[in-house]
Formats: structure tokens, sequence, C-alpha cells
């Protein structure tokens, strides 16, 4: 599979993704700014703690498409990525990044819609001078994200998705859909959850006259 997979995944979305096999990040991953979504290969980042010279190393060196999946060891309040890293990465047509660390300059990431998920927003910088990794395998958020993974982040959080496991990930994603899809159409018509999911009611005790029905 190739680029062109891209807006599926984006359609099918990191919860339906997550759903049908996909490793989920901690859910303190998050979008920086509302409406950021990414699905790209993976570039995996290893910087050393507090420094962030491989991430500059990766901006250069990326290919085009590709998103920076970044482990920043355990030194997390840190701004490892801003505007100038933005604007690089940018010209250089990069995805997005995933870091399970700081960045800063929020407001010029949503005015330039570069795709960022982080766990925090952190105002001091990072140094330049330590030694760190580009591709390979890297552990982020616990997590073991190698190179040709697949990244996929939206509004619900973020997951990823092995290469070796893309196109079974994907098979189940669409048949999970085109499921749920189904089920909104009965939901309209006066069915329950609790009907098409074939749930046991029976486990459940409800008190007094609600005037509903379970689901």
């Amino acid at each position: 599979m190739t680029g062109d997979l891209v807006p599926e995944l984006l359609a099918l979305g990191s919860a339906t993704l997550g759903e049908s096999g996909a490793v989920i990040l901690p859910p303190r991953i998050r979008p920086v700014w509302r409406g950021a979504s990414i699905a790209a290969r993976v570039v995996p980042v290893r910087c050393s703690p507090g420094d962030n010279l491989a991430i500059h190393v990766a901006v250069a060196t990326a290919p085009p498409g590709s998103a920076l999946v970044v482990d920043v060891g355990d030194v997390g309040d840190r701004g490892y990525w801003g505007e100038v890293l933005t604007t690089g990465a940018q010209a250089r047509r990069l995805a997005g990044l995933v870091i399970d660390g700081g960045v800063r300059d929020v407001g010029a990431l949503e005015s330039l819609q570069f795709p960022v998920f982080s766990s925090t927003v952190a105002l001091r910088g990072a140094t330049k001078r330590a030694r760190g990794s580009v591709g390979g395998a890297v552990t982020v958020a616990g997590v073991v994200v190698s190179e040709g993974d697949w990244v996929v982040g939206d509004v619900d959080g973020v997951v990823i998705i092995a290469r070796a496991d893309l196109d079974r990930v994907v098979a189940a994603a669409r048949t999970r859909f085109a499921k749920e899809i189904g089920y909104f159409g009965s939901l309209r018509s006066g069915a329950t959850t609790v009907e098409l999911l074939d749930l046991d009611a029976s486990l459940v005790e409800v008190v007094g006259g609600t005037g509903h029905r379970a689901g």
C-alpha cells in the first residue's frame, strides 16, 4: 500500500483503527490544535533527554510525506518543536509530528496547519548538542515504533500500525466501519444498541419507573 491509502486512513480514523488491531498510544498524546489530523509513514526519532538535535537532523533527512515520531526520554517538559522547525518541515513536505514530550508556538502551528500531536506544551527550549538517532526503531510512550510503520492521529488520539500488520488492520477497519454505518440506520429506525450488539441486559438492574427501555 502507498500514499494513496492516506485519505482512507484519515476517513477510518484512529478510533476505528484502534479497535481493529492498531496499537493505541496513551491518551496523553493529543493534537495541539483543534482539527489536526495525520496519516503517514513513520520516521522514528530518538533524542537525548532535553536535546532536540536529532529532530533537526530528521527534518533535514526524512522523505517527503513521512511523519516524525519522537522519543525524548524522561525529560518531557521542553519545547522540542516550534515554529522554526515547522517551517523547515513544511518546506520539505513532511506530514507531521508525534512526540511524547513538549512543543511550543502552538498558535503558529495552528496558523500553519501543521499536524502536531504531543504530550504537553512547554516554553523552555532544548539543547542541540547531544546524541540521538533517526530511523531504525524507538520506543515512544511505551510503544515500539519502527521505520515504515504507519501513524494515524486525529481528535480521538493516535495509533501506530506496524508495517507487517497494515493489510490486516485496514481490512478489519473497513469491515468495522461498514458495520457501524449499518448500525446508524437501524438505530434511527428504533433499534437499540442492546439488540444490535446482542448485549445481556439481564446483568443490569433497572430500578424504578424510568419509562425507558434498556439501552
